[in-house]
């Protein structure tokens, strides 16, 4: 039986047909198309709104972090510096992808450069890297704090957390540059559209007519062995900082110092969870509808960077009383 094409023409590009085997004489792409979040087309104006308001809370939220941390004096200690770093890693993170998202949402801009595509390929994952390696950072600072008081100025230093800020960068940068290496050497002959609002690296190099196991395996080595290393770290961490707690004579003190914690907790929780459930439904969840695969994957890119100033804020005595310090003096 003769093979019916299915065409479909996208902004001002020539239409891109598409047999029943799925193959055509298509070339490698000098853009993309991203079709944000297909199947909810004609919602995405409605679905605009939370991201919006998550986009901008996550702006003035770590904005507003990162000024009263350089304002006060107080503040300038290890815990704080590993806030500040978070919080410019959420803000590079939530502006690689919202703004052209948004754009979809709102304008249908779909088109992106295919070496544009790649670099936001790269500054996601780069900055989902050096998140997960903050978030160490942060559970060490913790453990020395809660389990050997005594020596934590001497323990960890500023320039220990310079190299500690370092080494995070580092690893984010190197540990991710396969990633957009392998996708940009694939052929890719079937078409030119990512059924996402964002170039994530699944999505892309599900469209390369070629075997992509290396791509896929080396994603999956990322998720698991570097990740999955941060996970077994903070949890070695929470382990030796929970036995201290609990061997603390009153429980007002052991309530006391386990709310030092409480904050990093919840980000840690907000961070992985999604994560993890989001890379894995990807993955192994055929059933799953499409469009729940990239709510879930927008949401998990979107709400920690939102939620980390609020988390901070509220559950931080120091940066709250700044916080209210400097709109009752403003006020005045």
């Amino acid at each position: 039986m003769k093979e019916t094409p299915f065409c479909l023409t996208v902004g001002h590009l020539l239409p891109y047909c598409m047999s029943d085997s799925n193959t055509t004489d298509f070339t490698n792409p000098s853009t993309f198309i991203l079709l944000g979040i297909p199947g909810l087309e004609r919602a995405h104006v409605w679905i605009s709104i939370p991201f919006c308001t998550m986009y901008i809370i996550a702006i003035l939220g770590n904005s507003t972090i990162l000024f009263i941390v350089k304002r006060e004096p107080s503040l300038h200690g290890p815990m704080y510096y590993f806030l500040c770093m978070l919080a410019v890693t959420d803000l590079v993170l939530t502006t690689s992808i919202l703004p052209k998202s948004l754009s979809i949402f709102w304008f249908n801009s779909r088109e992106i450069d295919f070496s544009a595509c790649l670099t936001q390929m790269y500054f996601i994952h780069c900055f989902l890297e050096m998140e997960s390696g903050i978030l160490v950072a942060m559970a060490l600072d913790r453990y020395v704090a809660i389990c050997d008081p005594l020596r934590h100025s001497a323990i960890l230093t500023n320039p220990v957390v310079a190299k500690i800020g370092l080494a995070v960068v580092l690893r984010g940068c190197v540990v991710v540059l396969p990633i957009p290496i392998l996708a940009r050497q694939w052929p890719y002959c079937r078409t030119n559209i990512i059924p996402q609002p964002y170039c994530a690296h699944i999505a892309v190099v599900n469209l390369a007519c070629a075997d992509t196991r290396i791509s896929s395996y080396y994603g999956l080595f990322v998720l698991f062995c570097v990740m999955g290393l941060d996970v077994i770290l903070i949890a070695m961490s929470y382990t030796q900082i929970l036995r201290a707690i609990f061997s603390l004579p009153t429980k007002d003190a052991r309530l006391k110092t386990f709310g030092t914690c409480s904050s990093h907790l919840f980000v840690i929780l907000a961070f992985y969870i999604p994560g993890l459930f989001s890379s894995l439904t990807y993955r192994f969840s055929q059933n799953v509808p499409g469009h729940f695969h990239v709510l879930i994957a927008n949401v998990y890119h979107s709400m920690p960077p939102a939620l980390n100033p609020i988390i901070y804020g509220v559950r931080t005595k120091e940066i709250w009383d700044r916080l209210l310090q400097l709109f009752t003096h403003e006020g005045a």
